[in-house]
Formats: structure tokens, sequence, C-alpha cells
């Protein structure tokens, strides 16, 4: 899909690369005339592992999980997308292959940064790529910190965490409790490095000790202190 006058204004909105001062009027404009948008559906491959990078994905709207299988092709969800994030950059600026692979969790939109135009501009804007690297570097904190938790945190606390990683990634709902984004129980398990029969028993103990409440899919937040005392624990 080219973009049009309407969907530039949502590029330069979602996207902090096109909006950054330290681009030219003549940059952003070349990457604009180098970006595709391209729309999937829940569940739908965005990339795939083994895949070249053909260019600097950003999610515009929707929800994305990344994972890498492990064990028996048992899923680990190392990342979550919201608007604005970037997929699959490690490997477009490592010039490898996908090593993840990312799938929409709803209908989703996406714009891909070209390749040879990015490096291009990044080769003669200092700035910018600085300010690229910051953003990979704040997000390599995050992950490091997620894999410590993960592989010391007793399974409660796992979940808790997960939750509130969950909270801060996406938010509420219109309630103001509700966790607004809808994860199968194996989504959450992979989320938090656990089993599906472990997620679904400690989601039932969280419920049973009105610390959540849940209904199907929905998790509403019944006591967020709490988890966060759970998670901090450990």
């Amino acid at each position: 899909m080219e973009p049009n006058i309407t969907v530039n204004n949502i590029i330069y909105q979602k996207i902090p690369l096109l909006s950054n001062s330290n681009l030219t009027a003549q940059e952003k404009e070349e990457l604009l005339q180098n970006i595709i948008i391209s729309e999937y559906e829940k569940n739908d491959y965005i990339i795939k592992k083994g895949q070249i990078p053909v260019g600097l994905i950003c999610l515009l709207a929707g929800k994305v999980k990344i994972f890498q299988e492990g064990v028996s092709n048992r899923e680990q969800i190392v990342r979550l997308a919201k608007p604005g994030g970037f997929i699959g950059y490690r490997a477009l600026f490592a010039e490898q292959l996908y090593f993840s692979t990312a799938i929409a969790l709803e209908n989703s939109v996406v714009c891909t940064i070209k390749k040879e135009p990015l490096f291009k501009i990044m080769n003669n804007n200092s700035k910018l790529t600085f300010e690229i690297l910051r953003s990979l570097a704040l997000e390599l904190g995050v992950s490091n910190v997620r894999t410590i938790n993960l592989t010391q945190k007793h399974v409660r606390g796992r979940l808790a965490e997960g939750l509130l990683f969950l909270i801060e990634t996406y938010g509420y709902k219109a309630d103001k409790q509700t966790i607004n984004a809808c994860l199968t129980r194996e989504d959450i398990a992979s989320l938090c490095n656990m089993t599906t029969s472990n997620a679904i028993r400690i989601l039932s103990m969280f419920s049973e000790e009105k610390l959540i409440e849940l209904n199907k899919k929905d998790i509403k937040i019944v006591n967020y202190a709490e988890l966060q005392h759970i998670s901090n624990i450990g």
C-alpha cells in the first residue's frame, strides 16, 4: 500500500524516527517516499525466522508478539510491540537473518522503511544514528532485566510480573482496570516462561485471592499493589 496524505500524518505521529527534529525536511521526505504500508489480520505472520530483513518495520496499529522457539518448538515471547514500536530491528542492523518470529495478536498495520535509504541517511546524520542507538540500548536494558527475572523468580512472581508488563505495554481498557490485551493462556505462559498449566493454575489462584478477575481472555486488575509486591519478592 502506498502512503497517502492521511497515512503520512499517521506515520509522522506514530514513528518517533520521522518526527525526530534531527531529520531535515528533505530526509523526512526521502524516508516517506521509501515506506511500504502492510495490513495483517490476527495470527498473521509479520516476520518469520530465517527471512532476510528488507527494512525497518514499525507498528502503526495493533499488537504484535515477537517470539523464539525452543525445545520441542515451545514458544518464548521475548518482546511485545505496541504502536510506535519497532519490529525485527536487531537483525536489520546486524545484517543477519531474522532469529525471531513476529505474529499479529490482533488486526495490525505496519510500515517498512526500506533498508538502503534508511542506511544512507544514517550514514550522513550522526544525530539520528545516535538516537537509534539510544533506543536500542534502552530496549536491551529492559530485555536484560526481564531475562534475569524470568530465570530467578518463582512462578508466582513471574506471573505477577507478566501481568504488570502487559499493563505497562498496553495499558487498560476504558474501565481503567482491565488489561488492554486479550492473550491466550498459552501466550501468557510463554510471556512468563512457564507451562500453560502453571499459568492457568496461578491465574486461578490470583483470582481466588481477589487480586484479579477473569472473564474469558480479559483480565481485570483488582489489587495492583499486591501484584507488584508478589513480583518484587519474586
